[in-house]
């Protein structure tokens, strides 16, 4: 039998962690086994805690319910979303990794055009092991990669880049559409792979999706708050790209970059318009405000920590968001909470742990 010259160790498994919001069992991780079991998972279990979820036998995982997240927030639980994929922000917090990858459970191995299965884990870290350039377009994408470069025009000045925070993926078959085009194109499947990664340039926003997304936890985590959604909220499934539109308004003052396209994963499961509607509706209205928001907002220069840009960001919401919408006004403050979370659960040089510390986050061990 023929043996490795040299033994493959799959990378940054001590780096990175992957975070799964859930309300069944995990099955699907069996056709991910290969590309997942060397690293630790952290499962949020979202909906009715007594509820016993499986996990497939040889997997390291933490798992979550909502009574551990009562126990290990407090009084500041309110901020993370209860019947929602929102919740999945609680991994984040909870994480003490350097890296995060995140996707949903209704979510598989996509194959390239050559019928070659997707490592969609390698291809995140790539993206966030190589720089990104916002602030120039190359029109050969990504310049880093293999049998790519900077085009004749581009500055060398700027050829070094700036580190990648956000690496964004994207997903072959279930599209992910709103209600209103989902009920127009009910049969619509994306069949079209795209082989290529680019930086989304400064000043542009975009509409980021959770289910198949990684980024760097130290350099952006703070700002990867999902909102308030779900039960009890007027609004839903707009939980990551809130958290989208706060990250990359935060990257674009910090210099740090955000790239979207490879790699693919396969969406298996198309969500009901007609229900998605009911969570949508609002937020269709709601968007076309939230975006010129987003668009007009300058964060001050003394802001030069993500947590320090997301308070900030927070007082706008309420100044220029709460006419909009009541819940403008407890979106922002729960954003303040979420950093409160964060920073007891994550005390850096400058900043004091208070009541509630890393050693009350005790998790369910597997």
């Amino acid at each position: 039998m023929s043996v490795p010259a040299t033994t493959v160790v799959p990378p940054l498994t001590d780096e990175l962690d992957i975070v799964i919001p859930t309300i069944r069992n995990l099955d699907f991780l069996e056709q991910w086994r290969s590309f997942f079991q060397p690293y630790h998972l952290i499962i949020v279990q979202d909906g009715d805690p007594t509820k016993k979820i499986h996990v497939p036998e040889g997997f390291d995982y933490e798992l979550y319910n909502r009574n551990d997240i009562n126990r290990i927030l407090g009084p500041k639980a309110s901020c993370i979303s209860f019947k929602d994929s929102a919740c999945r922000c609680f991994g984040f917090l909870v994480s003490k990794k350097k890296y995060i990858f995140t996707i949903d459970d209704d979510c598989f191995v996509a194959k390239d055009p050559s019928g070659q299965e997707i490592n969609a884990l390698a291809q995140h870290i790539h993206n966030l092991l190589s720089p990104s350039t916002p602030f120039f377009f190359n029109t050969l994408y990504d310049p880093y990669r293999e049998g790519a470069d900077f085009v004749r025009g581009y500055p060398f000045s700027l050829r070094e880049g700036v580190t990648t925070a956000i690496s964004h993926g994207l997903w072959l078959n279930i599209p992910d559409y709103d209600a209103p085009t989902q009920l127009v194109k009910p049969r619509e499947r994306n069949t079209r792979y795209v082989d290529a990664v680019l930086t989304i340039p400064k000043g542009t926003l975009f509409p980021m999706c959770g289910m198949n997304l990684g980024f760097h936890r130290e350099l952006i985590g703070p700002a990867m708050y999902f909102g308030l959604m779900g039960d009890g909220q007027p609004i839903g499934r707009y939980d990551d790209m809130w958290a989208g539109w706060c990250a990359k308004v935060i990257c674009d003052h910090l210099g740090l970059g955000v790239k979207t396209g490879l790699p693919y994963i396969w969406h298996s499961k198309a969500s009901n318009p007609f229900v998605n509607l009911k969570k949508e509706y609002k937020g269709i209205y709601w968007q076309e405000e939230i975006i010129p928001f987003f668009q007009s907002v300058v964060l001050p220069k003394e802001c030069t920590t993500p947590q320090k840009c997301y308070l900030e960001l927070s007082k706008l919401v309420k100044e220029k968001l709460s006419p909009v919408d009541p819940y403008f006004e407890k979106l922002a403050g729960e954003m303040v909470t979420w950093i409160e979370a964060w920073n007891e659960l994550n005390p850096s040089t400058d900043a004091t742990p208070t009541a509630t510390t890393t050693a009350d986050a005790v998790p369910k061990k597997k």
